[in-house]
């Protein structure tokens, strides 16, 4: 729970970067970045554990060795994130941040499902009822939208957003997979995803740049380092807390989303969107559903 919860912290910071910036920039070159930062951080424990894994201080940095087998399984991993990224980061774009946050919120209702019926985890009825009061609270959450003009039936970002988040949820699946299934170590996972995503990118990254021309002119900002460090921190707390024995990726998912709390605040306080009422009432129903599931 504690790490879950420090996970979630520093991916509220991760989701208000992400925003701050793809304004008015494209957004190729700020995903591709966001990758490269990741894995520039990794390589150097990559090199080290491969040539002296005994003198690294912290067994938690040591990158195990991989056979061909368990680098198909990462990158598998890294092309399911990579596409729910490409999807996120163009939703969030067009998005204010207290719409596409609590969207992305309702990953933990798909990560069920699935778990429910791939890994045959069972949760609770109290649990349920948590799912329950939380799609309630994305369906409330929808009418608040129409404020600003956003019908969340038939608004490309907010479908978008969706697929985005359906892709989060199955790579939720497959976390628990490799880190408890395959054995993998936090650390081993995520270096080799970093690095993976930044061949997965390319491609995204080659079309804006001779494709596309007429695209806005890329500015480089601080926020943009911010999204990777914070992303590294939210997904180092986030895999090693699946990887504790009996960790339920059903429960994890579904405390891991109260990030937009953070989000939240920043994007009413300090970006100045509106709205705020009717949205902190469905954010709290939601907060409160996800209490519900964590509690059950």
């Amino acid at each position: 729970m504690a790490l879950t919860l420090g996970s979630a912290a520093a991916l509220g910071v991760y989701e208000v970067a992400k925003k701050v910036s793809v304004r008015d920039n494209p957004v190729a070159p700020v995903l591709y970045l966001n990758a490269l930062v990741c894995a520039m951080v990794w390589i150097p424990f990559v090199i080290w554990s491969a040539v002296s894994a005994d003198t690294i201080p912290l067994a938690m940095l040591k990158v195990t060795t991989l056979d061909m087998t368990q680098h198909a399984a990462l990158f598998l991993k890294s092309l399911i994130v990579g596409l729910s990224w490409t999807l996120a980061y163009f939703a969030v774009k067009q998005l204010p941040i207290s719409i596409a946050g609590p969207i992305r919120a309702t990953s933990p209702f798909w990560t069920i499902l699935f778990a429910t019926t791939w890994l045959n985890e069972h949760p609770s009825s109290m649990q349920w009822a948590g799912i329950a009061v939380t799609l309630g609270s994305f369906y409330a959450f929808s009418l608040a939208g129409r404020l600003e003009g956003i019908h969340f039936h038939r608004d490309r970002w907010v479908g978008l957003m969706l697929l985005a988040t359906l892709f989060a949820a199955i790579s939720s699946i497959y976390d628990k997979f490799l880190l408890q299934t395959m054995k993998l170590d936090a650390a081993t996972v995520q270096a080799w995803f970093s690095i993976d995503l930044t061949i997965i990118l390319m491609p995204l990254l080659i079309y804006w740049r001779f494709i596309d021309p007429a695209s806005k002119p890329f500015r480089w900002r601080p926020a943009i380092a911010g999204i990777a460090f914070a992303l590294l921190i939210a997904d180092f707390l986030y895999f090693t807390a699946i990887s504790q024995p009996g960790a339920l990726i059903s429960v994890i998912s579904t405390l891991r989303r109260s990030s937009i709390v953070v989000s939240f605040l920043i994007g009413i306080f300090m970006m100045g969107e509106k709205n705020f009422r009717p949205k902190a009432i469905c954010i709290a129903s939601m907060l409160i559903g996800i209490a519900i599931v964590t509690l059950g």
